[in-house]
């Protein structure tokens, strides 16, 4: 695979953000506000999980794609930088989800 990854999705969104609404779809969900792009993420985290409860594959590729698109848009949007998420999530390596989530106050038992 080239070099693209996450960081540079965030910088192509960043610079269509800015461009015409009529010409992009990143500058459209801008435009719309956060509960259209959040919404849009919702949908995509949906059908995100039906592609892989059923097994399609494929499916799972595309979908997950759009996920990550549209989860990026809506950090952009709050102005939240993909290294502050990064940053957490690197500051929980060091223990297991099981302790991270018990110091947070959550079970698993009490996310069902």
């Amino acid at each position: 695979m080239s070099g693209f990854d996450l960081s540079t999705l965030e910088a192509i969104i960043a610079e269509r953000a800015r461009s015409d609404a009529a010409e992009s779809w990143t500058a459209r969900l801008f435009s719309a506000g956060m509960e259209k792009a959040a919404k849009k993420m919702g949908e995509e985290a949906v059908e995100t999980v039906i592609a892989a409860v059923t097994q399609d594959r494929k499916a799972l590729v595309s979908e997950s794609a759009d996920l990550l698109y549209h989860w990026l848009v809506v950090l952009a949007m709050a102005g939240v930088e993909l290294d502050e998420v990064m940053a957490e999530l690197q500051s929980r390596t060091g223990r297991s989800g099981v302790a991270e989530k018990a110091a947070r106050g959550k079970t698993p038992e009490s996310r069902a």
